[in-house]
Protein backbone atom coordinates (compact mmCIF):
# COMPACT_ATOMS: atom_id res chain seq x y z
CA UNK A 1 0.00 0.00 0.00
CA UNK A 2 1.19 3.64 -1.09
CA UNK A 3 1.18 6.26 1.73
CA UNK A 4 1.13 9.10 -0.42
CA UNK A 5 2.88 12.54 0.45
CA UNK A 6 0.88 16.24 -0.54
CA UNK A 7 3.61 19.18 -0.83
CA UNK A 8 1.77 22.26 -0.38
CA UNK A 9 2.98 24.84 -0.96
CA UNK A 10 2.82 28.61 0.26
CA UNK A 11 0.71 31.13 -2.50
CA UNK A 12 -0.28 27.80 -4.40
CA UNK A 13 -3.87 26.44 -3.89
CA UNK A 14 -2.85 23.05 -5.54
CA UNK A 15 -1.24 20.08 -3.54
CA UNK A 16 1.24 18.31 -5.40
CA UNK A 17 1.21 14.65 -4.68
CA UNK A 18 3.93 11.92 -4.30
CA UNK A 19 4.40 8.55 -4.16
CA UNK A 20 7.94 8.18 -2.01
CA UNK A 21 10.03 10.72 -0.15
CA UNK A 22 12.65 10.27 -2.32
CA UNK A 23 10.65 11.12 -5.03
CA UNK A 24 8.98 14.32 -3.04
CA UNK A 25 12.76 14.91 -2.52
CA UNK A 26 13.87 15.06 -5.73
CA UNK A 27 10.76 17.25 -6.99
CA UNK A 28 12.06 20.17 -4.52
CA UNK A 29 15.92 19.51 -4.96
CA UNK A 30 15.26 19.91 -9.24
CA UNK A 31 11.89 21.73 -9.41
CA UNK A 32 11.39 24.19 -6.15
CA UNK A 33 15.00 24.72 -5.87
CA UNK A 34 15.19 24.26 -2.31
CA UNK A 35 18.41 23.61 -0.53
CA UNK A 36 19.98 20.47 0.96
CA UNK A 37 19.47 21.41 4.46
CA UNK A 38 15.67 23.11 3.86
CA UNK A 39 14.22 19.94 1.85
CA UNK A 40 15.76 17.56 4.36
CA UNK A 41 13.92 19.61 6.99
CA UNK A 42 10.83 19.44 5.56
CA UNK A 43 11.19 15.99 5.04
CA UNK A 44 11.78 15.24 8.94
CA UNK A 45 9.52 17.61 9.95
CA UNK A 46 6.67 18.68 7.75
CA UNK A 47 7.34 22.03 6.94
CA UNK A 48 9.66 24.45 6.32
CA UNK A 49 9.56 28.05 6.03
CA UNK A 50 11.86 31.38 5.52
CA UNK A 51 14.49 32.03 6.51
CA UNK A 52 15.34 28.07 5.63
CA UNK A 53 13.67 28.26 2.39
CA UNK A 54 11.75 30.93 0.09
CA UNK A 55 8.27 29.82 0.79
CA UNK A 56 6.18 28.19 3.52
CA UNK A 57 6.17 24.40 2.40
CA UNK A 58 4.54 21.63 4.16
CA UNK A 59 4.78 18.30 3.31
CA UNK A 60 1.90 15.54 5.13
CA UNK A 61 0.32 12.12 4.43
CA UNK A 62 -2.86 12.26 2.33
CA UNK A 63 -5.63 12.88 4.12
CA UNK A 64 -3.57 14.86 7.42
CA UNK A 65 -4.49 18.14 8.33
Amino acid sequence: MITWLDLTVEGDPHPRRFDRPDTALTYLLRVERLSEEAAQHLLEHGEVEPPLARRAYTLRPLGTA
